[in-house]
């Protein structure tokens, strides 16, 4: 799965997580809190400071306070999308602006000592030979360790990152409350949808196939009633040809709204047709004895079927395989290609598609595709409800 926020990308691949960019967004997001609370320090000590009486410097003091607290809630979810790629819902004015308060007095001043401290010690060493005092084993040996733990910073960075940003998103959503039933509507949501592609397939399959088979092989008889080479059996010819293409494409639609396949043999009969009509040789490694939820089923196989079709189209590879079990309440299905690798959501190829289609059924996506190596994508979709019969 795409990893949404910087605890997610830390969690996953601690290595990994110095070839992306979570580290630089972690810095600027403790930075950018940090250099706002500092920024407001150094206002109202510069009043403090001033030749100003008492009550003046209390009142201005205040009137600093108050309107660095009201910019800090909006601050606060603008800058929470360094460290969390989720939107944020707009909240309470008055939650905002106290979460913006705490920030701004007190959590800004850590977020600025985090990303001091971290960077600050390996740059004291790579600064080693610039000091008076240094001799030839400091000069040496100091920008070698400050180059060392250089990367090893992100990592705090990332973890007080990552923290600071799930205290934020929890203060500054909704209530629990308002997230189930979103999540709830998004459920019904997805049950219409199928329902609805599930009416078109049974529309098409029964109705205007029925009718163009009928049609094909009426044309059929008829061309046999005709002189052979007159001008009849030509034109009756070329539209019993017609017939066919419409009737094959007509096919194709139906297979592509819902296949009857799966609908009627599962999901394990409608995997090996989409790998059958792969450019890209599949292997498969199936073992789902039983029926799963229709709605799962139909999940697993859309996203194979997009998944291979992103094989063929963007990944320049010669084989594939797809595997698919069951594990508990889980479904595991992954798509693996030794095409070029590279694949990112960026670009276009589906794959935000994919994870928002998954999501929407309450499972998570898995993304491993190294430039110049094998992408592999594993969706985990949980298995919950009654299963097709």
């Amino acid at each position: 799965m795409i990893p949404r926020t910087v605890l997610e990308a830390l969690g996953r691949s601690p290595l990994g997580y110095l070839r992306t960019a979570w580290p630089w967004r972690a810095v600027a997001y403790l930075l950018s809190g940090g250099t706002f609370a500092a920024a407001v320090g150094l206002g109202v000590g510069g009043l403090v400071a001033a030749p100003f009486g008492r009550a003046t410097v209390v009142l201005c003091g205040l009137l600093v306070v108050a309107f660095a607290v009201a910019l800090a809630g909006p601050l606060e979810r603008r800058r929470l999308a360094l460290v969390d790629r989720d939107r944020v819902p707009p909240t309470s004015p008055w939650r905002a602006a106290g979460y913006g308060a705490v920030s701004v007095l007190a959590v800004g001043w850590a977020d600025l000592a985090v990303v001091l401290v971290s960077l600050g010690i390996p740059g004291f060493l790579l600064l080693a030979p610039l000091q008076p005092t240094a001799g030839t084993w400091h000069a040496v040996a100091g920008p070698v360790a400050g180059a060392l733990l250089l990367p090893v910073a992100a990592y705090p960075i990332g973890a007080w990152a990552g923290a600071r940003g799930a205290v934020a998103r929890a203060v500054l959503v909704p209530r629990d409350r308002e997230l189930r039933e979103v999540t709830r509507s998004r459920a019904r949501l997805v049950d219409a949808f199928e329902t609805e592609r599930r009416r078109i397939e049974h529309d098409l399959h029964d109705g205007a196939q029925q009718r163009l088979v009928a049609l094909h092989m009426k044309l059929g008889l008829a061309a046999l009633d005709l002189p052979p080479g007159s001008a009849a059996a030509k034109e009756v010819g070329e539209a019993h040809t017609l017939a066919k293409e419409a009737l094959a494409e007509l096919r194709e639609l139906i297979r592509g709204v819902h296949p009857q396949v799966l609908t009627e043999r599962g999901l394990p009969a409608a995997l090996r047709d989409i790998a059958g009509r792969s450019p890209v040789p599949a292997d498969l490694d199936i073992d789902l004895p039983d029926r799963l939820p229709p709605a799962v089923e139909s999940t697993a196989y859309f996203v194979a079927a997009e998944a291979l079709t992103n094989v063929a189209k963007h990944s320049g590879a010669e084989h594939c395989r797809v595997t698919a079990r069951r594990r508990g309440d889980l479904l595991h299905l992954e798509i693996e290609d030794n095409g070029t690798g590279g694949a990112d959501p960026a670009r276009g190829t589906g794959l935000t598609g994919l994870a928002d289609r998954i999501a929407a059924a309450d499972g998570m996506m898995f993304l491993s595709s190294p430039p110049g190596g094998r992408t592999l994508l594993r969706a985990e979709i949980p298995c919950d409800g009654p299963c097709a019969s």
